[in-house]
């Protein structure tokens, strides 16, 4: 190999990682093979690779504790009712829907992320606990019993709204660590390009993301009408029939 040819081996994690994702096998289990792939590729002994897994280790040991307590307070939450409560409150307001709420919900983490507050929502602690619960809980108060399916496709439309405010609302925070990334690497090919400016191109991207999305939600609310009839199941009363005099 010349030294005018870059040394392309360590992609090899690349195609390590792809495999393991797409043959669904255990995510750490492939995020290891993959590290031990790459650095075997770039040329590292067995003691420099073990000596690079713990270097990283107790760089990033309080890690795991920061992801661990978040995630244990918004069990105990759950244990008491936090998802009940969600959907009784939402429940009480006739005009929500499940489009209208994740509307209410996409400009909200849009805005909130564009100034950098992005673990205002998410997943773990804002879609599963109280996001979706909402959503089912206003579509019952108009329609009554929900069949799995709909609850499936409601808490897919959850989800798919909070991806969507947070990844293009962050766009837009200068300090986000994409746009710092990319105004690293124009620079380096020659082109000066200030975070600001890149930041500010996300808007327009970031507003026609909202207009999109918000019409699918609009869009949701149609298909729920269309599927579930339009009214509240009413459980029906079996009906007594008149007895005559004298029986």
């Amino acid at each position: 190999m010349t030294p005018d040819i870059p040394h392309l081996w360590p992609l090899i994690g690349v195609a390590v990682i792809i495999a393991g994702f797409v043959l669904r096998f255990n995510p750490m289990l492939v995020v290891i093979v993959t590290a031990i792939a790459t650095a075997a590729a770039a040329g590292f002994g067995p003691m420099a690779i073990l000596t690079a897994i713990g270097n990283g280790f107790i760089k990033t040991r309080n890690l795991p504790l920061i992801i661990l307590l978040p995630l244990a307070v918004i069990g105990l939450l759950e244990r008491h009712g936090l998802r009940q409560h969600a959907q009784n409150w939402i429940s009480r307001i006739k005009s929500a829907t499940a489009g209208r709420l994740l509307i209410v919900y996409l400009a909200a983490r849009e805005l909130t992320a564009a100034m950098g507050l992005t673990s205002l929502g998410g997943h773990p602690q804002m879609v599963r606990p109280l996001l979706a619960p909402m959503a089912e809980g206003a579509t019952e108060t108009r329609y009554g019993k929900l069949p799995d399916r709909i609850r499936h496709k409601l808490r897919a439309y959850a989800a798919a709204t909070d991806n969507v405010g947070l990844f293009f609302g962050e766009d837009i925070f200068v300090a986000f660590g994409a746009i710092v990334l990319m105004t690293t690497f124009l620079h380096e090919a020659g082109i000066d390009v200030e975070p600001l400016h890149v930041a500010m191109w996300g808007i327009p991207t970031a507003i026609a993301a909202f207009i999109i999305h918000a019409w699918r939600l609009r869009r949701l609310d149609q298909a729920l009408a269309r599927e579930l009839g339009g009214k509240p199941e009413v459980p029906a009363v079996p009906s007594v029939p008149a007895t005559q005099e004298g029986r």
